[in-house]
């Protein structure tokens, strides 16, 4: 080959490539697109052999919200070649430009049914439009709430027609603008079927977002307690505790053709009530179908509900009374039985001295209003709360000078403990030893019933050193915690606002654990341990049965060393 002949191709294979790169390069144009697309009977069959019309309008298409996208801005796979090639262009890929509009739909109802291989299921296009797309605020747009039980029906005929016919639909064709259309109860993109949800949701999260507004329910006149007295009711008590059966709003009043209670058609009319009732109730007849529902115990004045509304004062102040002259009772015997046995001859031990009884006495007293005013504080809408005062400024500043008087006493108590000869004594036996784990095996053993020998204890035995240092514990973390919250402003100068929520996690958490530990623990063996009910005596004057330690405390090298006694029980004294 010479070299006139290479010069030649060169140049050729050049020519062509710099021609298809200019040409590649080239954007497709609209009008390229309108040439075929402008024609009106321009239509496929799709695979279910539905015809889908492929004209576009141009004069809608420079009107809708995507006039300034060109055509293969949403066709992305249209080449050059098409429709040479005889590719049918795919589907338009939404989520491009509206990402989370399409993540919410992929987990709708229709969504999970087209990813399912339901090809007939709705998609944007058949909502939206495909090359017309307006603004849900358009009037023209299938999504205006004037249009959207049109839209909607296209799928779900016999619905749309009922909600048209409902009081949503005529108060929406009167210009309610506060009637709800077919998204409000569906949701938007994430389309529900409330068929299956369960009655607390329908009557909390669909009904009650109208029909326990103040400003809907006034404007319209309408009772402004039905969402309240629902749930008072024992269908709205059954669906708090989580039943799936019980009856919703849409049991009553209808899913779609919801009608006043005047109209012939409701199913809450006169007429029908027996029928309604009897979905749920078989054999239910007039009597019982004229049951309320919405019960108002203060307005409503029929017979039936006068009566029933003395009987439930009668009933309560019968309560009062008895219940608190039981109490009454109670609490005095507990009374007589707790002053017998502060009396008793044979508390004769020493247990706890002065100083010990005083640095407890704080804890106690602290700490019960530590645990009140901080619960309180956590749940302002309870009737701990309410018993408080129902003033926040009370409950927070007891609260914090009660933690300010427990950190005190913890300060104190470490002196105590270093200074003190008696201090250093507790701090000694307090200490965890090996023995500790040897005690709780035995003891373990012995409350399952697989033993009989049960341990010997020194003064304080591992459930004494267990609640010890837990006091300690939680006394470090919550002042810790608690100082964190309090001073937020000064601690987030320095460390990140999460700090302070993680320490607000723990101090709550912490609290419920103090709390449990006291109730399930220490009450036990401090009042209700059949050894030493009603009460240990020792929080108070320091003293113990002489009886009592004997068996528990055998080891014991201090002022409590007795012969062991057989009479007395096993558990150690708090």
């Amino acid at each position: 080959m010479n070299t006139g002949h290479w010069k030649f191709c060169l140049t050729a294979t050049v020519a062509a490539m710099a021609w298809m790169a200019a040409f590649a390069g080239e954007p497709i144009k609209n009008s390229d697109c309108l040439q075929c697309h402008e024609d009106k009977e321009l239509a496929k069959t799709n695979s279910v052999g539905r015809t889908i019309s492929l004209f576009v309008d141009a004069a809608k298409l420079a009107g809708s919200i995507h006039a300034t996208n060109t055509c293969v801005s949403c066709h992305a796979d249209i080449t050059v070649k098409h429709p040479d090639d005889n590719a049918a262009a795919k589907p338009v890929n939404c989520v491009a430009c509206h990402e989370k509009q399409s993540r919410s739909y992929g987990a709708s109802v229709h969504g999970l049914a087209v990813r399912a291989g339901n090809q007939t299921s709705a998609t944007c296009t058949d909502c939206h439009g495909a090359h017309e797309v307006l603004p849900p605020s358009s009037p023209a747009s299938p999504l205006h709430r004037t249009q959207l039980a049109t839209t909607c029906g296209e799928c779900h005929a016999e619905a749309a027609k009922d909600v048209q016919e409902s009081v949503h639909g005529t108060g929406l064709a009167n210009g309610a603008r506060e009637a709800p259309t077919c998204t409000d109860c569906h949701s938007e993109h994430k389309i529900e079927p409330l068929k299956s949800s369960s009655p607390r949701k329908i009557a909390e999260q669909v009904c009650s977002r109208c029909h326990a507004s103040e400003r809907i329910n006034t404007k319209f006149n309408l009772p402004g307690d039905r969402v309240k007295t629902f749930f008072e009711s024992y269908h709205g008590l059954a669906a708090q505790y989580g039943s799936t059966v019980a009856a919703n709003c849409a049991s009553c009043h209808g899913v779609h053709k919801i009608l006043p209670s005047s109209d012939v058609r409701s199913t809450i009319h006169a007429r029908h009530l027996v029928e309604t009732c009897g979905k749920c109730h078989a054999g239910a007849g007039e009597n019982f179908a004229l049951s309320k529902v919405h019960v108002d115990r203060a307005a409503d004045q029929d017979i039936g509900a006068l009566l029933n509304r003395w009987v439930r004062r009668i009933y309560l102040g019968l309560i009062a009374v008895v219940i608190s002259a039981l109490a009454g009772h109670n609490l005095l015997l507990w009374l007589r039985k707790a002053l017998a046995a502060l009396r008793s001859p044979i508390r004769s031990v020493a247990r706890l001295s002065k100083s010990q009884r005083v640095q407890h006495l704080i804890l106690l007293v602290s700490f019960i209003v530590l645990a009140l005013t901080g619960f309180a504080l956590r749940f302002p809408d309870s009737w701990l709360a309410w018993m408080l005062g129902a003033c926040e400024p009370l409950r927070r500043w007891s609260h914090r000078v009660a933690g300010i008087v427990l950190l005190m006493l913890g300060i104190y108590h470490v002196a105590y403990l270093l200074k003190s000869r008696d201090g250093r004594q507790l701090l000694r036996e307090m200490l965890p030893a090996w023995k500790d784990l040897a005690d709780l095996k035995t003891n373990t053993a012995y409350l399952l019933g697989r033993s009989h020998a049960r341990p010997r204890f020194g003064r304080f035995g591992y459930i004494e050193k267990f609640e010890y240092w837990a006091v300690i514990w939680g006394t470090v973390i919550m002042g810790v915690t608690g100082l964190m919250i309090w001073m937020k402003m000064d601690v987030t100068r320095f460390l990140p606002r999460w700090v302070v929520d993680v320490a607000t996690t723990i101090h709550y958490y912490e609290a419920i654990l103090a709390c449990l530990a006291i109730v399930v623990w220490h009450f036990y063996h401090v009042i209700f341990d059949p050894d030493v009910y009603p009460i240990n005596w020792a929080w108070w004057d320091g003293k113990v049965p002489a009886e009592k330690p004997d068996e528990d405390r055998a080891l014991d090298g201090t002022r409590e060393t007795r012969t062991p006694s057989p009479k007395t029980a096993d558990q150690p004294c708090i």
